[in-house]
């Protein structure tokens, strides 16, 4: 990045503001100096100007919720930066994930997007420890694998016969349906939602007609 791009302000300051790079949930806005955001560059860790301390600060130092950088990208006006990153703990001081934990519309602030997928995720991971009586997921893994596919397998035809025969309602729900047994499979067999989104993320910029013809040479 040439930080001759960045339009610093009256105080050389410019708002950053920090990214779920996996998510894509908005975890924080803070303020950089040049010397913060060289830093940044160079360690890739999160490093802010403290406007209150009037001091440089390593997101992290002292709680060890550090922020390791994967992308720093900057708005079409070049006076906002965004950084994309790996969050090693919970981004507001309060403890919560996200700065932005508060609603004034009073809506609800639960998980949208993306993060639907990694907090539904770590719910079934953590059924593993419930009992089979009790929850629907522990009883999936109770039985094993055999029988995990055979859900897979019958949501994936009720999936087909709702594209073939029934609205897109229909096919959203089988959809989701299916990913969510798809996902109990993962988890059972120890795979991780991050094995899954670093293989998408591969795909990108690759043809289907190449990603298949490599896949044949193994």
């Amino acid at each position: 990045m040439d930080l001759d791009n960045i339009k610093f302000n009256g105080e050389g300051l410019v708002p950053a503001i920090a990214q779920d790079a996996r998510t894509g949930e908005v975890l924080m806005l803070a303020y950089m100096n040049k010397e913060a955001l060289s830093l940044t560059l160079s360690t890739k860790r999160a490093h802010y100007w403290s406007r209150s301390r009037r001091s440089l600060w390593l997101k992290g130092d002292t709680s060890g919720n550090y922020q390791d950088v994967k992308s720093v990208l900057y708005d079409c006006d070049g006076d906002t930066i965004l950084l994309q990153v790996e969050p090693l703990g919970p981004a507001c001081h309060t403890g919560e994930r996200t700065c932005f934990y508060r609603s004034l519309d009073g809506k609800s602030a639960g998980p949208t997007g993306p993060r639907v997928l990694t907090e539904l995720y770590s719910i079934i991971k953590e059924r593993k420890k419930a009992l089979p009586d009790k929850s629907y997921v522990a009883s999936l893994y109770a039985r094993g694998l055999p029988k995990i596919l055979e859900k897979v397998a019958e949501e994936s035809a009720e999936l087909i016969e709702a594209a073939r025969e029934k609205g897109k309602d229909d096919v959203v729900y089988e959809f989701c349906d299916l990913l969510f047994h798809s996902m109990v499979l993962l988890s059972n067999e120890d795979i991780e939602m991050d094995d899954a989104y670093m293989e998408l993320a591969r795909r990108f910029g690759i043809s289907g007609i190449e990603e298949k013809g490599a896949r044949g040479k193994k």
